[in-house]
């Protein structure tokens, strides 16, 4: 039994079955045993890689994308932030890419709420002008270019099953002394009354509140300049169950050790944009799509001319990672936050 299973098997006998937000929140930030509170968990040697990790093609390209967007809106006076920087990788695949664009901004604010990957990313990012924040509510005022990539997709969510007199909610409980899943009785739940007409009995509905909140703090700022791009994997309405754990890059009972395996669910990026205003919101795009829209395939050929045996191989199959439908390419998808009136980033359309 982990520290954090005996923890909330003693909490849950004691005030009763969590709900899974509640369940995911503890898994992930108890500041003792929580996931991201004692690990590094990114790249080979942890349990997921995320894009910047397998090429710099694809924080370069976010970039120069979002510089775009600045020069198009007039160069405002901007910050660069990210939610949810990982290693820090991501940012300086931009800073990089953006060094010689005269004016560009270099102030940069990293939204972290664990102090050990705050460590790694001030080491990947020495030298630069850097300053943390635990929450995107603390985002300074004013125009930003923002991105998140792999940042919604951790936040706690909670899941509801449509009966036929209503909807319950899965929790967390115990069966003796082991976690289990189980259902709350029927209810009518107004939030989700908009997916009585897509639903019907047995159906699962996803439903993160903390999203929500933190796209209309992030849409607050992009609408006073600047350009906002999310990345995740997903869809454009949630439907079905896609909690899951990783340990080891591999999937794992999301029960089994808490604290130890990533827990995660796919994005409902509807949810996303209809949380989004007064921005305007492009159309949702694969990432395969939206990186070949950016010049991927030029820039792998570019950079594939110094490279060969297996450094030329493993930049092939990067570039395959990121862009290929049976890889990332279609799994992850992206929108762009931009003000109203303003033209998208390249490779966004806007939707219709």
């Amino acid at each position: 039994m982990t520290a954090l299973r005996d923890l909330l098997t003693r909490q849950i006998a004691t005030d009763g079955p969590l709900n899974l937000a509640d369940y995911m929140q503890l898994c992930l930030l108890h500041p003792q045993h929580g996931y991201y509170a004692t690990r590094d968990p990114f790249g080979a040697a942890g349990d997921f890689i995320t894009a910047p990790e397998i090429s710099q093609m694809f924080g370069e390209l976010l970039g120069l994308c979002l510089a775009q967007a600045w020069m198009d809106q007039g160069q405002p006076d901007a910050f660069l932030a990210e939610l949810g920087p990982g290693r820090g990788t991501l940012m300086k695949d931009v800073l990089r890419a953006t060094a010689r664009i005269p004016n560009f901004p270099r102030k940069v604010v990293l939204v972290e709420a664990s102090p050990h990957l705050r460590s790694v990313q001030a080491e990947t990012l020495a030298g630069e002008d850097v300053a943390w924040v635990e929450h995107s509510s603390a985002l300074p005022d004013g125009p930003v270019l923002l991105i998140a990539n792999e940042f919604f997709d951790a936040l706690p969510i909670r899941q509801f099953i449509r009966g036929a007199n209503g909807w319950s909610e899965r929790r967390v409980g115990l069966q003796g002394d082991t976690l289990a899943f189980g259902l709350t009785e029927e209810t009518r739940i107004d939030a989700l009354s908009h997916r009585l007409a897509d639903t019907g009995a047995g159906d699962i509905v996803e439903f993160c509140l903390s999203a929500t909140q933190i796209m209309v703090e992030v849409a607050a700022r992009v609408s006073q300049g600047g350009a906002g791009i999310i990345v995740d994997y997903g869809d454009w309405r949630s439907l079905g169950d896609t909690f899951q754990a990783l340990e080891n890059h591999a999937p794992v009972d999301p029960l089994a050790s808490p604290g130890l395996a990533d827990l995660t669910a796919h994005v409902d990026f509807e949810a996303l944009t209809r949380s989004a205003h007064p921005c305007q919101v492009s159309q949702m795009t694969p990432q395969g799509v939206l990186l070949e829209r950016l010049g991927i395939t030029p820039r792998a050929q570019a950079l594939a001319q110094v490279l060969q045996g297996e450094t030329l191989d493993a930049h092939i199959a990067a570039h395959r990672r990121l862009t290929h439908p049976e890889e990332m390419g279609t799994l992850f998808k992206a929108i762009a936050l931009t003000p109203r009136h303003a033209p998208p980033p390249p490779g966004f359309d806007l939707a219709s």
